[in-house]
């Protein structure tokens, strides 16, 4: 399987094309970049309420990223450009076995998984989280980096609907990692349900705190 795993070298693309796209079109602000490990696996969990809140992400998050992405999004020529810049597709309408093995790979490389844990987009404010995240975090042992994304779902003085107002600002902060598990190794049920509850604090602590920072 390992000869399936996305590269980090083209997540590095995606990330380039990802800085002259979201710098482009719009103002992104970058908050916390520091936070991120420089090296060893890492998972961001981004709060989700806009399309464009990965390719941003992407675009200005200080390592390269393979996010795990609904299949529904690769469509036409998005399938071969998503793949070639080492985004991970996943159904998540089933237990995707393929997906789960590839985005273990990337963290086992030492390598940046991005995941919303909310599933779809949203009010994006961690509000309802899938057990997802707690089972890459515990089976991994990554440490979980929060990722707010402020400002992409602002409704005001758009000319594409489904598009933020093009050159307005858009806040990305990242905040301090954490470790999701408890410490035991245990991956039970009750376990993954234990650590999704430590999560999900953690990550509506951070939100809060990145608007309170951001006046959003």
């Amino acid at each position: 399987m390992t000869d399936q795993l996305p590269s980090p070298r083209a997540a590095d693309v995606g990330r380039r094309i990802g800085v002259g796209l979201m710098y482009g079109l719009w103002k992104p602000r970058v908050l916390g970049a520091w936070r991120v490990p420089t090296t060893g696996p890492v998972i961001f969990a981004v709060n989700h309420s806009h399309n464009i809140d990965g390719p941003m992400v992407m675009g200005v998050a200080p390592r390269p990223t393979h996010f795990l992405i609904k299949k529904e999004a690769f469509i036409g020529p998005l399938d071969p450009f998503l793949t070639g810049i080492g985004q991970l597709k996943v159904d998540r309408d089933t237990t995707d076995r393929t997906a789960i093995t590839r985005a273990l790979g990337v963290l086992q490389n030492g390598g940046v998984l991005g995941i919303f844990p909310e599933g779809t987009r949203g009010e994006g404010d961690f509000a309802s989280l899938r057990a997802g995240l707690a089972y890459f975090a515990v089976r991994s042992g990554a440490p979980i980096v929060p990722v707010a994304v402020l400002g992409s779902s602002d409704r005001r003085g758009r000319l594409i609907k489904a598009l933020p107002p093009l050159r307005s600002r858009v806040d990305v902060v990242f905040g301090e990692p954490f470790a999701a598990g408890d410490g035991s190794g245990r991956r039970t049920r009750k376990a993954l349900d234990e650590a999704t509850g430590r999560i999900q604090k953690q990550l509506a602590a951070h939100l809060e705190n990145a608007r309170r920072l951001t006046g959003r």
